[in-house]
């Protein structure tokens, strides 16, 4: 398996339950790690053959930007849903951080892991 991942995106987002969360955004950290299944079949130096990670990056962006969110546990679960529409991601750890929420800590936030659903052969 192959791992590719998005580290530290940092991104300006409208974010928050809070009502002073409604009305300024914050600095938020995105990381985002796809296990991606290899094809050994297709060894070519072909961009098309492997998951993309500037459109990726890209995808992220526009899911996390595309308006207020309330909670950082429901940008997490877009991210991770987004990734695994591509069948060939096994598997996505997405972890979502607000920063400067705290004096006495960088960063709090969430990290899910989500996986393709495992699909078995009929018994006959």
């Amino acid at each position: 398996m192959r791992h590719v991942f998005l580290r530290d995106m940092m991104l300006q987002l409208s974010i928050g339950v809070y009502a002073h969360e409604h009305t300024a955004t914050q600095r938020v950290r995105i990381n985002v790690d796809l296990g991606v299944s290899e094809d050994r079949s297709d060894e070519s130096d072909r961009i098309g053959r492997v998951v993309d990670y500037e459109a990726l990056a890209q995808r992220v962006r526009d899911l996390a930007t595309s308006g207020h969110v309330q909670l950082v546990e429901t940008l997490a679960e877009r991210i991770a849903q987004d990734c695994l529409r591509d069948e060939r991601i096994r598997s996505a750890r997405v972890r979502v951080e607000k920063l400067d929420v705290f004096a006495d800590m960088c960063a709090a936030g969430v990290e899910v892991e989500r996986c393709q659903p495992v699909t078995h052969p009929p018994i006959v």
